[in-house]
């Protein structure tokens, strides 16, 4: 019963962490928030704001970005669609 009570903090912190991070990677891989990124991303190449080296960069870790959020989310379909079958 004390270990419980000893190690309770530990995991409530262990526990709100898996979630942030969960969070964190919803916000990371959301198509809509990428796609939005990238449109912001070339506006400001295009009026001048940021250098070319650095738009073509940030537009290639978008686009790794982008990628592996519909990879995710292709592999998420083929999953429910097996569990209907």
């Amino acid at each position: 019963m004390i270990h419980k009570l000893a190690s309770a903090p530990i995991n409530l912190v262990i526990k709100i962490a898996e979630k942030v991070k969960e969070e964190a990677d919803r916000e990371f891989y959301d198509l809509p928030t990428i796609q939005q990124k990238l449109i912001q991303l070339q506006m400001m190449y295009e009026l001048g704001d940021i250098p070319e080296k650095v738009f073509k960069q940030q537009e290639e870790e978008l686009i790794i970005r982008y990628e592996t959020a519909k990879r995710l989310e292709m592999e998420q379909w083929e999953e429910m669609a097996k569990r209907r079958d």
